[in-house]
């Protein structure tokens, strides 16, 4: 995948923090920031961890990636976006997977009281144990 086009589209400058940070993101979906600033280094040899925090940052305000936070759990970035998608999280092993919108349309709920609110998004998130940690038991 060519990321510079896309960081280009988003009125980013193309950095080589910046695109490694988003080829981590997506060769690891669901990944926390560590694991991006442990990709990127392995990938360039040296970052510091505020360039990732920051590439990741700009990544985020600018679309190219969604930042999620699980109770309980750091904070996790994904490549898919745009999609309204949601999530399961293992209660054991913090595993996060991906869950279609269960409507099919944004906002996917429809909330008892908008208190004035244009919805246009819902963040559900699904808490059970994944396959591995349930055989376990």
């Amino acid at each position: 995948m060519d990321v510079a086009p896309r960081l280009r589209e988003a009125g980013l400058r193309v950095t080589a923090s910046r695109l490694a940070a988003y080829e981590a993101v997506v060769a690891l979906p669901h990944c926390s920031a560590d694991d991006v600033t442990a990709s990127v280094r392995r990938h360039l040899g040296t970052a510091s961890t505020q360039g990732v925090y920051d590439a990741l940052r700009v990544l985020v305000e600018q679309g190219l990636l969604r930042r999620i936070e699980p109770a309980g759990s750091p904070a996790r970035y994904e490549a898919r976006t745009g999609d309204n998608h949601h999530h399961v999280v293992c209660r054991s092993c913090g595993v996060v997977g991906d869950v279609d919108c269960a409507m099919n349309a944004a906002p996917c709920l429809e909330a008892s009281d908008t208190h004035g609110f244009v919805i246009d998004e819902a963040e559900v998130t699904y808490w059970g144990l994944c396959p591995s940690c349930s055989r376990k038991d």
